[in-house]
């Protein structure tokens, strides 16, 4: 896929499929989520994450944090990549600070301590994390 057919896919309302490999065959092949209704459906639960997808080998969220606020996660026993959607703010993980806004990826390795700081306006991050033998 091209960059800018990836970047635009990345605009429209997110998409997220799986292909059936090492998934449970009774599983939907794909599915499709539109962020806006992620990011109410997370509002309405009142936590700050909403896992959205589970399957064997990866389950995804959207995770919203408001400006000023303290993120107060802990290491995760599974890899994960954040994508934010909206907002800025710096991210701290194994020491080492970087800035973030609309557009950053993010990995960070299981059981590596991390966290969004000095948010400057809301962020809306989208979450996925690769699951572990013991899911």
């Amino acid at each position: 896929m091209s960059g800018s057919v990836c970047g635009a896919a990345l605009l429209m309302p997110l998409l997220m499929a799986t292909n059936g490999m090492g998934a449970d065959e009774d599983a939907p092949a794909w599915k499709g989520f539109r962020v806006e209704e992620l990011s109410s459906r997370r509002a309405k639960s009142g936590r700050a994450y909403l896992e959205f997808l589970r399957v064997p080998d990866m389950n995804a969220g959207i995770y919203e944090l408001a400006a000023g606020s303290e993120d107060l996660q802990s290491p995760h026993t599974e890899d994960e990549i954040y994508y934010v959607v909206a907002g800025t703010a710096r991210f701290r993980a194994a020491g080492e600070v970087t800035d973030v806004g609309p557009g950053s990826v993010l990995y960070v390795r299981a059981g590596v301590s991390h966290r969004f700081e000095e948010i400057t306006s809301d962020l809306k991050i989208l979450v996925v994390f690769a699951s572990t033998s013991d899911d």
